[in-house]
């Protein structure tokens, strides 16, 4: 079972809401299809973006992955600790963000599915 205080996307990234701002990250599920992580490509704090847009890249011994938004709004903080230690996500996908963006469509939260519902599309 996938931790009941995210929202997940079918792309396989996990967000938290906290505060007004939203944690996003790579799923448990991502991270094993992945392999071991070696590098993460993340946008400028300031970009915006648009739900599904591509902010970055994740690149692991098997394949590089794109990284997409799953709500539109503006990035405010980049975890810049994963460019040097890449494997982070690998140990501990579900805590380890990747970016945190400031909403600006509320109403997108809605269209995310929760733990049940992700559990059930990675059978």
């Amino acid at each position: 079972m996938y931790p009941t205080d995210l929202k997940y996307t079918k792309d396989h990234e996990w967000v938290r809401f906290d505060d007004g701002g939203a944690a996003v990250g790579i799923t448990d599920f991502a991270q094993r299809q992945l392999g071991d992580v070696v590098f993460v490509e993340l946008p400028e704090v300031g970009r915006q973006l648009k739900q599904h847009e591509v902010f970055g890249t994740i690149e692991s011994v098997k394949a590089v992955s794109e990284l997409f938004s799953p709500v539109s709004g503006e990035v405010v903080a980049v975890n810049g600790d994963l460019g040097n230690h890449p494997e982070r996500v690998n140990n501990a996908a579900h805590e380890t963000w990747m970016i945190k963006i400031r909403p600006s469509v509320a109403s997108e939260a809605d269209a995310l599915l929760d733990s049940a519902a992700y559990t059930e599309l990675t059978k």
